[in-house]
Formats: C-alpha cells, structure tokens, sequence
C-alpha cells in the first residue's frame, strides 16, 4: 500500500506534489483536494496528521476535516490525538481543551490517550473545571485501568490545591504503583502536610529511590534534618542506590544538623559514583562544609571545581562572611566580578554581612548603593536588614533608626530586632523601648527580645523596668526558649539542654567543667552574671551559668574525642557572652580549636581568640 501511495504521488506534477504533501491553511488543503478529485487521484495521498493540524482551531475548518477524516482507514482519533499531544505541549495549551470539545460536539470517541493529552493541558494551566471533565470522561468511558492517566489525574488535583479529592480518587484506585504512592507524597509535602506525608511514605508497599529522596527532602524542608539522616541511613542499609538529588538532600540534612561525619563520606560517595563534577552536588558541599565549620574543606571544593554557577559564589561568600573572613569574602566578590558572573540578591546579603560583622560600614554603603546602580537589582527586606545590622553593630544607632523609617517597604522583626541587638551592645535604652514596641507587634512570641530589653534594663540598674519585661512575657504566654547544643561524635548526635543533668555521663562532664575552671580562673576568668535575668544570689547565678548548654557539649567533647581534634558544637540560641569568654580561655588551656555554630554565626575559638571580633 505504501509503494502504491509513493508511486501514486510521484506520478503527479511537482506542484501538484507539494501542494498535496505541503499544504499550509484550509484553503491549500482545499485545493489540494479539489486536485485529487479532478485527476481521480486517491484521497488517502492527503496526510491525515496534515489535515488535522491546519483544521484544529476554526469550527467550520473542523467540520471539513471531520468528514475529510472519515474517508481515511485510519480512526480518527488517532489522528486528533497527534494534533491534541502537539497543542497540549505548545506555549497555548488551551487549544487542546477547545479541540477536545471539538471532538466532543461532532461525536468522536475518545481513547486514554486522547484524555492524557487533554489533561496534560489543563494540568499546564491548573483549568481545576476542564480537568474534571477530563476525570469525568475516564470514568465514563472505563479508562480507570490505565495506570499513567489515574496518576496524571492525582498529580492534577495535587497541582490544584486539591489534596482531598486527590485523596478520594487515590483510595479508589482500582490498582497503585510506586509512581501513585510517589505522587500524594510530593503534594502532600508541598502543602505543608509533613505527617500526612511520612504516613504515606510508611505505608508504601515498594519504594524507590525517588520515594526515599523526597521523604529525606522533606525532613530538611520541614525543619526535621535529624530523621532525615536517619532515613537516608535506612534507605542504605537495605541497599537503596542513591543518585544526585539523594545526595543533596542529605547533605542539606547534614548541614543544618552539624553532621560532618555523615557529610564528608557522602562526599567520598559522590566522588566514587561519579558525581564529583554535578554542580548541584559541589554547591550543597560548599554549604554544608560552611555550616559544619570546615571552612578550609568548603575552599577546597570550591577551589576545584571547574565549571562554578552564581550559587557556588555566592555560598563561598556567605560562608566566608559567617566565618567571619570578611576581608576574603570580598576578595573572593572581585575575582567573581573579574571572571565576568553577575552577582545576585544572596550575593550581596553575603557581603553586607561580612561587612556587618567586621564593621566595614563604607564598604556596606557603598555595595548597598552599587546593587541597583550597577546591576539592576533592587534590594530587599533582607538587604535592609543588614543594613540595620551593619549601622547597629557600629554604633550608628540614629543612623539605624533613620534607615528604618526611610525604608520604601515595611520593616519586619529582623529589622527592628537587629536594631535592638545594637540597643544592647551600645546601651541605648530609647531606642531599645521603640524597637520593642514594634517587635511586641510584629513577632508577639518571639522570647529573645523581651529577655534582651531585660537585660538592657539590668544593665542599667533599671531593675523594677527589668522585672516588668518578665511579668509582661508570663502575661503573654511567652515563655523563655531552652538553650539546646549538639555535638556529632563517632557518627552520633549528642544534645545538651541548658541544666540538664540527666546525661550518662552527667558526673564526668561536672568534674571536667570543674577542672576547667580552676584553670580559667588562674587566667583571670570572672563569670558574666549579668547574662542571668533571675533575682537570686550572686552564687546562684553562677551555678546557671555553669549549666549553659554549650559548656556541657563542650565538656563532653573534651571527654569522649581525641586530644588535638576539633571540637564542634551547634547552638540554638546566640552563644552568651560568659561562654564566649569562657571558650576563648578553654581552648588555650587544651590546645584545642573549638567551632561553634549559633543561631547568628560561627565562632571558631584558638589560641585563646575567637575568629569573630565580638560575641554578638
């Protein structure tokens, strides 16, 4: 039949030739047609595929093809389904839904794949109406066997914003895959049903690695990096491959834990399995080398990479910035400017904080003027909010507040709290009152400003002032958060609450903070009370300050891993100003470095110093 065709084509004119293969509107398929007639040429020399596409979209043109189609062997779904995958995939989707209803009106039986198609449009444009049509048209023509267009359909209603009918049409299934289990997990993650989610993912029949990557990325995103690295160690233990996007999930898990163990053979891992070179993979590295303290190791990565993005900059800066290498971070700025990358909005948050921390106020001015001048990029409540830290920090209060209420958009919490942060360093009780009053607004239970307005007021011997900021937080409800500190050693997590005794190795810890302390006090030491917000005695207060989270990790490090080796510890509130002391002694008198990560940055303690020039 083919031959036939060819030979059939071959004997016409070559006009008449391109006319019939060619043809570009209606009207050239109409007069391609009218030439076949005229020569008794066989009408099946049209390319059907042809007339559907030059047809689709005018109802009259429709209607000739519709009867053009009938006379061809071929269904003539067959031949819509191609023109409805072309139009569903194009940049206008919605002519897919207006041919579908086309197809609908002049009584042309749909297949599943006619429905894929359709729904694969509307999914493209969220048409939550049209798309039930579609789900309609599969459960009346008895399409639900087909397993691809059930999925498609819940990832549809997931897309919508639809979970609970997602939900219903999922518990109706006739029969799941892995790609269905795989489907409700992702929505549930993304409209913030973490629990719903885990109960899915615990429920699953089979799992594949894409099943066990978005459960480990949903940890992380949901706050919860702990269970992520205890998932990505079951998935390895019952033999799960991992890929790229497994890897940097959980070195996302292990950078928010402080996991550097975890995260440095996960390193080797990449190396081995050949994703040492995958972009994503070396950013994630940078970060999570950032964020466990290596900061040489995050160099390292960075250093040899051979293809770097934006976010490689970027990350490298930030870091550097937290590490308080300020004068690197900006070193590193130039050379990205020299190798022709432009900078974006988290490159520049990166510099104003190493400027911020350093307290390089006309360099901070100068790259917060530079960001709109020079590339276009318009600032954001981020950026001013290191503005507000770099003048705090500096002792520019007036100037802060000036900023503040020039800002073109509403200043949030992290504004007015890094102003009240600068309030406490520079002992400015005015200022302090205002920020409080709009923090008080802005973030109601937010303990960490009321405790540093008391505080401010204890500093100023403003003592009923300082007893009235207690009172206010009970009245509120706001209670006062538990300094908490972690530390990673031989692969485990060790957490220390603020007083805690009830460790295994409570009494070992208690007598190794008492030996330290007769030595630090040979050195001068001379605990900071002052940091204690209770109305009780001098020895009393001591005794809390002795409890401090971070002191105990810190004890239990120097008990349980080698002489010589970093201690590394993780914070969840800022480090006080007695522990910053404190550990600046330690670390002389054991020769140890001793990195800890707050809530703010990183404070690597040697020799006697810290990387930081101040606590805050």
């Amino acid at each position: 039949m083919q031959v036939i065709m060819s030979s059939s084509l071959h004997s016409l004119p070559w006009s008449a030739q391109n006319l019939v293969s060619n043809f570009n509107s209606p009207l050239e398929l109409k007069q391609a047609h009218a030439h076949l007639i005229k020569t008794n040429t066989p009408l099946s020399l049209i390319p059907p595929s042809r007339i559907a596409s030059v047809c689709a979209l005018s109802h009259l043109d429709f209607s000739y093809a519709h009867r053009l189609l009938a006379h061809f062997h071929q269904r003539q779904i067959v031949v819509w389904n191609s023109c409805l995958k072309t139009l569903a995939e194009s940049d206008s989707p919605f002519d897919a839904i207006l041919l579908f209803r086309r197809l609908r009106e002049f009584d042309v039986v749909p297949d599943s794949f006619t429905c894929a198609f359709v729904l694969k449009a509307c999914t493209a444009l969220l048409d939550d109406k049209n798309g039930k049509i579609i789900h309609g048209v599969v459960e009346k023509f008895g399409f639900q066997w087909n397993m691809v267009l059930q999925n498609m359909i819940l990832n549809f209603y997931g897309l919508c914003g639809e979970m609970s009918t997602a939900r219903l049409v999922f518990d109706k299934m006739p029969q799941r895959d892995v790609v269905s289990w795989n489907v409700m997990i992702t929505h549930l993650v993304k409209s913030g049903d973490f629990e719903g989610a885990y109960g899915f993912f615990s429920r699953m029949p089979e799992r594949n690695v894409r099943s066990w990557t978005m459960m480990i990325s949903a940890c992380v995103h949901c706050g919860k990096p702990k269970e992520g690295v205890q998932l990505f160690l079951e998935m390895e233990k019952i033999g799960v491959q991992v890929n790229e996007v497994t890897v940097v999930a959980v070195l996302s898990a292990c950078a928010d834990l402080g996991a550097l163990e975890l995260g440095m053979r996960i390193h080797e891992y990449s190396k081995r399995s050949g994703f040492g070179g995958n972009v994503r993979v070396l950013n994630t590295l940078i970060d999570m080398y950032v964020k466990c303290g290596c900061l040489e190791e995050a160099r390292r990565v960075f250093e040899e990479m051979e293809k770097r993005t934006i976010v490689s900059w970027s990350a490298m800066i930030q870091g550097l910035a937290i590490h308080g290498h300020a004068q690197e971070a900006l070193r590193v700025f130039s050379m990205m400017i020299e190798m022709g990358v432009m900078p974006n909005g988290v490159t520049f948050i990166g510099l104003l904080h190493a400027c911020s921390h350093m307290g390089l106020v006309d360099e901070g001015r100068r790259f917060f003027s530079c960001m709109t001048r020079d590339y276009g990029i318009i600032p954001e409540i981020e950026h001013y909010g290191c503005m507000v830290d770099l003048y705090s920090r500096a002792g520019l209060l007036q100037e802060a507040h000036e900023f503040i209420m020039n800002m073109p958009v509403k200043p949030n919490g992290v504004v007015w709290g890094a102003l009240l942060g600068g309030c406490k360093v520079h002992n400015n009780i005015e200022l302090a009152e205002e920020a409080t009053r709009h923090l008080a607004q802005l973030d109601p239970l937010n303990d960490g400003y009321y405790i540093v307005l008391s505080n401010i007021y204890a500093e100023a011997e403003r003592w009923e002032d300082a007893s009235r900021v207690r009172k206010l937080m009970k009245n509120r409800g706001v209670k006062k958060k538990p300094g908490c500190s972690s530390i990673m050693v031989d692969g485990v997590i060790h957490e220390f609450v603020a007083g805690d005794d009830s460790h295994s190795q409570a009494n070992e810890i208690s007598d190794m903070w008492e030996k330290l302390l007769d030595y630090m006090k040979l050195r001068g030491y001379k605990p900071d009370t002052s940091v204690v917000l209770l109305d009780v005695e001098e020895k009393e207060k001591e005794k809390f300050l002795y409890g401090h989270s971070e002191k105990l990790a810190l004890c239990f490090g120097l008990i349980n891993t080698p002489p010589g080796s970093v201690i590394r510890i993780m914070k969840n509130l800022r480090v006080c100003e007695d522990c910053h002391a404190a550990f600046k002694l330690i670390s002389a008198i054991v020769n140890r470095e001793i990195v800890v990560r707050d809530r703010n940055r990183f404070h690597c303690f040697k020799d006697g110093a810290c990387s930081c020039q101040d606590y805050w």
